[in-house]
């Protein structure tokens, strides 16, 4: 009787177990219990031979580099746009951005005014809205870069809210000149233009001569062209002075916390804002996309940075850079999440080249042996970082040379994320794990379209049963050192008239023996110079085709200031003036190497 109570004692608590057990893996949500957390950093213009894993001898990323010495190093990595906004649209979408209206038909291919009604449509899914409905937290930190408001000045209908991100601390606009005193404006070449000497005799002869009678137009009108003029020229001049104000601003969530921002210690402010980000979400599946300001122009870097590269300030901004992607992987492994969070690293497009201060410094960083940078379609202004680390999942130490682009992270994050593709429209990128992980040898990208905003400006082609890869440029930009004048003097690369030279039959080179894009093949030097282009033409018709009309956000209309789209976060009179930023965690050492 005694064993046979004793036995069943012992199949009621093996029972008991085993329900306990039942309950609690039903209770866990199976979802989102083995889903990967995603980091994805993208610096602002860093050039790929800025980076040490690239090439660079004389500036130190050690932490950049850690991440490409155990993980994959991309070195065929494409921006899917030479310039900031269309980049990023491409990158959250996994869409060229001519689909999504987010290219410009003439010079302007970025938003100026943070009170444009332009900006990305919110038809347009992005990796944050589809890994929020799949049970994630997400996070944008640092520069948005995609619009604000559509009707007034609060209904933030191109926010990072609205397009998936349940925090965002940041900037809607970009590190411009007139973000920081002392750096002169971004406006600083139509200024400097203006005849205004030339203007001021012009009026006063005009004055002097109809008062004298030789001139015989009615005074009305002399008087309203001198008040017009005046106008115009008063109104540039409180452009100018308002600008900062009303462009340079921080936001948390939907609110303004500091107008016009302080930059000396935002890369700072805004690792403190990540990691605080990480801690509060260590125990549910998070995606936090790192849009660093550096190293954009005007340039900065804390005091603590300044000065410790052989770069000058640029130099000091990279290694602050390095320094910010050192914290948040120390962080990741503090919370012992490193394991489970796949991290990349890339830049938006290539190093700008152009740009000079006001002082007369050329602020650029490197383009390693690629030709030019930003806002061109050579291989310097759109061939950029790519790394990618997963401990245990991706490869250590290993180089792929295979055309990947930017735009691939879109369908990486949504199938890790246990999220299909979206099936009512073109999806440009492909998923990068099968080619990290050795499971496939070729990239999926056997042709890509390169924009100069919506103009298409080249072709790559890396056929199926060859090591080429073919690039056709239809036309280039009139850049140094061919003319020194036109990029230099205008500070950057336009698309249009009278900046670029058309090419018949285009500029053809074979990227996997000329990287650098040296020297045009012509008939002479590849016998299969016109069936090669021909293959690229029927590409592009078959490319054009899939095409649809949207409506272009760099419109006239959409880039335009629209006084009711202002924010401000106090009243115009005060000139939009406030500073309350402030962060709950503790503030993060830098830590020295």
């Amino acid at each position: 009787m005694y064993l046979l109570s004793k036995r069943s004692m012992l199949c009621t608590c093996f029972t008991w177990i085993i329900c306990t057990i039942g309950l609690i893996l039903c209770s866990a949500n199976p979802d989102t219990a083995t889903k990967p957390n995603f980091v994805l950093m993208m610096v602002d213009d860093l050039g790929i031979g800025d980076l040490g894993c690239y090439g660079n001898t004389s500036l130190r990323t050690p932490h950049i580099d850690r991440l490409a010495q155990e993980g994959v190093k991309l070195t065929h990595h494409i921006a899917a746009a030479p310039l900031c906004t269309p980049s990023r649209a491409a990158f959250l979408t996994g869409r060229y951005p001519i689909r999504s209206g987010m290219v410009g038909n003439g010079r302007m291919g970025v938003y100026l005014f943070s009170a444009s009604s332009g900006g990305l449509p919110r038809e347009e899914i992005t990796f944050a809205r589809v890994a929020k409905e799949q049970g994630y937290a997400t996070a944008l930190i640092g520069k948005w870069h995609l619009g604000l408001n559509c009707e007034d000045s609060a209904d933030h209908c191109h926010h990072p809210s609205s397009h998936g991100f349940d925090h965002f601390y940041g900037t809607i606009m970009t590190n411009l000149r007139d973000c920081q005193p002392g750096h002169g404006s971004v406006f600083h070449h139509a200024h400097v233009h203006i005849p205004y000497k030339a203007i001021s005799i012009g009026l006063a002869s005009l004055a002097l001569l109809h008062f004298k009678g030789v001139i015989t137009v009615p005074r009305k009108v002399v008087l309203g062209v001198l008040v017009l003029i005046g106008m115009v020229m008063g109104f540039f001049q409180l452009m100018l002075y308002t600008f900062p104000n009303l462009n340079c601003f921080l936001m948390r969530g939907a609110d303004i916390v500091e107008q016009p921002f302080i930059s000396e210690n935002l890369t700072q402010r805004m690792t403190n804002e990540a990691i605080e980000f990480l801690e509060r979400n260590s125990e549910r599946p998070f995606l936090l996309f790192f849009s660093f300001i550096q190293v954009h122009t005007a340039l900065f870097a804390s005091p603590r940075f300044r000065g410790q590269s052989q770069h000058g300030l640029y130099g000091d901004a990279v290694m602050e850079v390095d320094w910010s992607v050192g914290q948040i992987m120390q962080t990741l492994e503090r919370l012992k999440l490193k394991e489970n969070t796949l991290v990349y690293v890339t830049s938006d497009q290539g190093p700008h080249l152009e740009e000079i201060s006001i002082h007369g410094e050329v602020h650029r960083g490197f383009s390693g042996i690629y030709r030019a940078g930003k806002s061109t379609n050579w291989e310097g202004g759109i061939r950029v970082p790519g790394i990618l680390y997963w401990p245990g999942v991706i490869p250590a130490g290993k180089v792929i040379d295979e055309p990947t682009s930017n735009m691939d992270l879109f369908p990486m994050v949504l199938n890790l994320a246990g999220a299909s593709l979206p099936s009512d429209r073109d999806i440009d990128g492909h998923d990068l794990l099968p080619l990290l992980q050795g499971k496939v040898k070729r990239s999926e990208h056997e042709f890509m379209f390169h924009y100069c905003n919506a103009n298409l400006n080249a072709v790559r082609w890396h056929p199926a049963d060859s090591t080429a890869v073919w690039k056709a440029l239809f036309f280039t930009p009139n850049f140094y050192p061919e003319n020194s004048s036109a990029c230099f003097h205008t500070h950057i690369c336009f698309c249009v008239e009278p900046f670029i030279t058309h090419h018949d039959p285009p500029l053809l080179f074979d990227l996997s023996s000329d990287p650098s894009e040296s020297t045009p093949l012509t008939t002479d030097t590849e016998p299969k110079f016109f069936s090669v282009l021909e293959t690229m033409r029927a590409a592009v018709s078959h490319h054009k085709q899939s095409l649809k009309p949207v409506p272009m956000q760099f419109s006239s209309g959409n880039l335009i200031w629209k006084p009711w789209l202002q924010p401000c976060c106090s009243s115009l009179n005060q000139l939009c003036s406030c500073e309350r930023d402030y962060q709950t965690g503790k503030s993060h050492e830098i830590q020295r190497e």
